[in-house]
Order: C-alpha cells, then structure tokens, then sequence
C-alpha cells in the first residue's frame, strides 16, 4: 500500500491507496499477534508465581506490541477490505505520535529487560536489592516519559512545514521522515530531529541492550558442565535475534528514506514487517521460551495456549 498525501494550505487529508495482496499475510500476523500477546499478559495477571520485576518489563513488553500492533491495523485492514483510502491530517499526525511513542517504548523495555537478564545471572545475590518494586515503576515512568518527551515535538514540527505537490508514501502508515520528504519548506531542524531521536534510540539503547548480553554471554560461557552452556547460550542467541529483528527495520527504513530510493513495494514489505513481525516473536521468545510461562501454561485452562501457527514458528526458528 502506498500512501499520498496532500499538506497544502488547505491540510485537508491524506489518500491511501490498496494494495490488496499484502491483507492477507498481515491480517494472519496481526491477529496471531493479538492472541498471544493477549494470553501472555493474562497468564502474567493471574498468576501470582510471575509478579516479579522480569514478568512486569514482559508484561510492558505485550502490551506495547499490542498497542503497536493496533494503531495502525484498524486503518490498514479498512484500506485492503473497503477501499477506505482517506485520513485526516489531524488522524495522521496522531497516527504517527503513537506508532513513534510506542517503538521508543518497546526499545526502552528492551533495555530494561536487559538490564534485568543481566542483574539475574551476573549478580542474582543482589537481585532483589537492586531492582526493587519502586525502581521497577519508576523505570515503567521514565519508558513512557522518554517516549512522549521525544514524540511530542515532530507534529508541531510537520504542521509548520509547506507541501508544494501531491508525493507518494511507501508505507502503510503515516511515518515521521517520509511526511518530511514531502514538504518543499526548509525541513533542516525537522530533519535534525529526527536523526537526533534515531541515533538516540538505536545507538544508546542497543548499544546498552548489546552490552548486557556480551556480560551475560560472557557468564554464561563460564558455566560448569556443556550442557547449561548450551542452554545458556539458546536463551541469549534468540533474545539477540528478537532484538535485533526489532531494531533492523528502523535502521534500514531511516536509511531508505533518508539516502535511498527504492520501488515501493519495499516500503511496504519493509513497514509491515517491522509493525508485524516482532510483535508476533517476542511471546515466542520471551514467553514459550520462559519455563515460569509455560508452567503456568500447563496449569491454565486449555483455551489459554500459544496459538497453533506460534508454536510452529518456534519449532521452524529455534
């Protein structure tokens, strides 16, 4: 799907055109997504074995890709099915304030929780000292403070830019760079911006997240016998691939945007992967892959599973 948009004087709105072959793939991940997520955060509720800070930063986790999962899916499936291809500008810039605020978050819960793997197996003598209840909080403030702060400028700052002529957007939703290539007004201090935010984001948060699992790589290389060495070694192999499934597209849709020039259709693939995909992983990763998670899965009613097609990604990944 590509999107066009008109920001002229008038600002009316945005037209989105369909491309219908993509709805199926995506309507299939996004609904999985939804399940799991869904399941996982209930289990994570009613199981009192999982109030613990690590089950708090995965319940942020699922509810973020969640959140991220919906915000534009309600929009995009309406365009595949009905042809529903008009958004208001006002829609538009808040489509983008939350689909940016929530990847911020999930990349401060990510750091987070890497923070918390590292605390569990470098030092779990002080575990408990270290990430206490009011710390675990306040970081739950400062995901959602850090975000909005760094959000909430980019509408203001595309409201005061001038488009000259009608542009195509390769993307299924409305994205902060791709609205700024649009605009024929001086779009530096937008631009900076946003490249200050990006290298924020990707080069202090996984540059952090990296660092941790070099540490819990490092420990866990120095485990007694083979076989907790390679269990060790399973667990942080597939973290690093989920983080890095998350953080790859951003990297490579800034890029694109910024200096490359490609055939729509990569946008788009690119867009729907990056909206889609992880968030159907992580509760593969962090949830089927967590023993308290599936021991709770065991004692839950048989309604409360992983879906079916999950579990089959799991055994075709890992």
């Amino acid at each position: 799907m590509a999107e066009k948009m008109n920001v002229g004087l008038s600002r009316n709105h945005t037209l989105l055109e369909p491309v219908p072959w993509i709805s199926i793939p995506s309507c299939s991940m996004f609904v999985i997504s939804l399940l799991d997520n869904g399941i996982l955060l209930y289990m994570i509720k009613t199981g009192v074995s999982l109030h613990k800070p690590m089950f708090f930063f995965l319940s942020m986790l699922f509810s973020i890709d969640l959140l991220l999962s919906l915000t534009p899916m309600s929009k995009t499936l309406g365009i595949f099915w009905f042809n529903a291809g008009e958004i208001g500008l006002v829609g538009c810039l808040v489509q983008m304030f939350f689909l940016h605020s929530f990847s911020i978050m999930e990349s401060a819960v990510l750091l987070a929780k890497s923070f918390d793997r590292y605390v569990a197996i470098c030092h779990p003598l002080r575990y408990h000292s270290i990430l206490t209840h009011s710390l675990v909080v306040k970081a739950g403030l400062m995901v959602l403070m850090r975000a909005v702060a760094l959000v909430l400028p980019l509408p203001f700052l595309l409201q005061r830019l001038r488009d000259c002529h009608s542009s195509t957007i390769a993307h299924c939703y409305c994205e902060h760079m791709a609205m700024v290539r649009l605009a024929c007004s001086n779009t530096c201090f937008s631009n900076i911006y946003g490249i200050f935010v990006a290298l924020l984001i990707v080069g202090c948060d996984l540059g952090f997240i990296l660092l941790s699992y070099a540490k819990i790589l490092r420990a866990a290389l120095s485990l007694a016998t083979k076989e907790e060495q390679h269990k060790a070694f399973g667990t942080f192999l597939s973290h690093v691939c989920a983080i890095l499934v998350f953080y790859i597209p951003v990297v490579l849709s800034s890029i694109i945007h910024r200096f490359g020039h490609v055939l729509p259709h990569v946008h788009i693939l690119l867009a729907n992967f990056y909206l889609l995909f992880p968030p159907m992983l992580n509760p593969i990763v962090y949830g089927v892959k967590t023993k308290e998670i599936r021991d709770q899965q065991i004692s839950s009613p048989p309604y409360l599973c992983i879906s079916p097609l999950s579990s089959s990604w799991l055994i075709l990944i890992f």
